[in-house]
């Protein structure tokens, strides 16, 4: 699937005195100034929140709507020796929150059980045959991670049988029904609620209730040590990166270098994390997180929760190595669904606003990043389906200026199930009712998005640069600005007459490896193109005079930080 070249460069304004005047009070450069600027962070009191996230910056768990009769009842099953069941979701999200809940509850000595579905048994969401066996099994309390904001029916049974169960979600709610019928729900995204940032993950809301406890009990000073495992959670669930997420995925990724467990140790051996020094965010979104996901997209998502829990370093090895060899095979899996989506899409010659695509026997593990995958190149959203018989189970990614769930809710009728957020959801739907639903997303997304074409020939630039001005300090300078993810995005500088020093190198059959230069007499840069030999008219060739689209990164190398550019798009001119 080829994307033609941009054809238009959005360059990001911001005023200039405004930027030197907050560089010298902040004591940045005017090159960093000016990204907050251009990013809307203007005042000194936000740049400074930007530039030095604190523990300071999360925000009292009491403000939850909520959340004091959820912590009362789980401290009153702690001090009555009550069975305490943790349900989770099966994905990274729900995992790790599963791991920091249950870890706060041992702390506090309560007795302690995790169900965790499988998806392809299960499926996703609270099922009441598990709350049945848990309430025969002498569970007197059920915790939700990840989960449960529509499941009515099974929240109904619990309440009928004498069940209590508290939800920690951050899907969206049902809009005609609201909350559940459950003894307490703590979402910052139900009606009411005044919780200061809407944009939680699933493990952030579990991590507020664990603060809420452990500071009831006095035992606050153990909260900042969850924020390794909610950074890990917050940042592979795509959650944005702005406000409390923040200063969560911040102060984990300061503390990451300290982590004794064994489970997290093995874990970052085998992504190839060294022992944290150096981590950035984008190894917690491609090298841990990729691993902990691949556990639920491919196998028993509980294997995540055994790694965090066990302390034998030979067992936490093990683990890491079994969730390493699923990561290797989603890969080649995501490969191939996304091969045979696209063909199935270029066959079926539909160029609506939303792409609804269909297939039978894809692997329900993949679909979800098949559709990421695809909603970027072509610029639309997606949704992709995985036929088994007359049922249908879907995945959908969203671009931005779409809300997809509003999307998915306009052809409730149509659907099976279906629950997520503005930029992800996941769906069930019959057969027949797919080439309907495809319409009908299209319909109501045109009121939304500008041609897809044209978003597709359009490259977001933060600042443009003179090439010249490319050194090792300027990276330095804008790591200040790390955590970079969603919302949050690396910059991106536009860089024109820079020369291409010598012919690209391919690597792993994939990616693009080349070095640039400002001038006759500049230092070589080095660059790197993900995908980029994907794009064989682009490939760049020694003497090609070029426009640059990148970002700057440091690349550690034998103990020395080069300058590396990443590349976002390129031209010739």
């Amino acid at each position: 699937m080829q994307v033609a070249s941009p054809k238009l460069w959005d360059v990001r304004g911001y005023d200039a005195a405004r930027a030197e005047a907050l560089a010298a009070r902040l004591g940045v450069s005017p090159i960093v100034a000016g990204l907050l600027a251009a990013r809307g962070v203007s005042t000194e009191e936000a740049a400074r929140k930007v530039l030095h996230p604190s523990f300071d910056q999360l925000h009292d768990p009491s403000l939850m709507l909520g959340m004091s009769d959820a912590a009362a009842r789980v401290l009153r099953a702690v001090d009555a020796g009550e069975q305490i069941l943790i349900y989770g979701d099966y994905d990274v999200d729900g995992t790790t929150g599963t791991v920091v809940l249950r870890r706060a509850l041992q702390l506090l000595g309560a007795e302690t059980r995790f169900h965790v579905p499988h998806r392809f048994t299960e499926g996703y969401g609270i099922r009441q045959d598990v709350l049945e066996r848990a309430k025969a099994e002498g569970c007197a309390l059920v915790i939700s991670v990840d989960c449960g904001i529509r499941a009515h029916a099974p929240l109904e049974w619990a309440r009928a049988n004498g069940l209590d169960v508290i939800v920690t979600d951050h899907h969206l709610p049902d809009a005609d029904e609201g909350a559940p019928p459950a003894f307490a729900v703590l979402n910052p995204n139900q009606r009411g609620c005044a919780y200061p940032d809407k944009h939680l993950a699933g493990v952030g809301v579990a991590f507020k209730l664990a603060h809420a406890i452990l500071r009831e009990r006095g035992r606050e000073s153990l909260v900042k040590g969850f924020l390794k495992v909610v950074a890990i959670g917050t940042v592979a669930d795509v959650a944005p990166l702005v406000g409390e997420n923040r200063a969560i995925v911040a102060l984990g990724l300061a503390d990451i270098v300290n982590a004794t467990n064994p489970g997290l140790r093995a874990l970052m051996e085998v992504a190839g994390c060294g022992d944290g020094r150096d981590m950035r965010c984008s190894d917690l979104g491609f090298r841990l997180g990729p691993r902990i996901n691949a556990a639920g997209r491919m196998d028993a998502a509980r294997a995540v929760v055994e790694l965090f829990e066990t302390n034998d370093p030979q067992e936490a090895r093990r683990l890491a190595e079994h969730l390493d060899a699923r990561n290797r095979e989603r890969q080649v899996m995501q490969r191939a669904i996304t091969g045979r989506a696209v063909a199935e899409y270029e066959r079926s010659g539909d160029r609506s606003a939303v792409a609804v695509i269909a297939g039978d026997g894809w692997h329900r593990g993949v679909i979800g990043l098949a559709a990421s995958r695809i909603a970027e190149k072509l610029a639309r959203p997606c949704v992709v389906i995985s036929l088994e018989g007359d049922l249908g189970h879907g995945s959908a990614r969203s671009v931005e200026g779409y809300h997809l769930l509003d999307g998915l809710t306009s052809c409730a009728d149509l659907l099976e199930t279906f629950g997520g957020h503005a930029q992800a959801a996941g769906l069930t739907i019959r057969r027949e009712n797919i080439t309907e639903l495809r319409r009908r997303l299209h319909e109501h997304a045109s009121r939304f998005l500008v041609d897809a074409e044209e978003r597709a020939h359009v490259v977001k630039v933060d600042a443009e640069l003179d090439a010249a001005a490319l050194t090792p300090a300027l990276a330095c300078e804008l790591e200040q600005l790390e955590p970079f993810g969603a919302q949050w995005p690396r910059p991106v500088f536009l860089s024109r007459e820079v020369r291409v020093l010598r012919e690209a190198r391919v690597l792993k059959e994939r990616h693009l490896k080349f070095e640039v230069a400002a001038g006759e007499d500049a230092r070589p840069v080095e660059v790197l193109w993900w995908g980029g030999a994907e794009e064989a008219a682009a490939t760049p060739r020694a003497g090609d005079r070029i426009e640059l689209a990148y970002a700057v990164e440091t690349n550690h190398w034998r103990g020395e930080k080069r300058l590396q550019l990443i590349v976002e798009e390129m031209r010739r001119q």
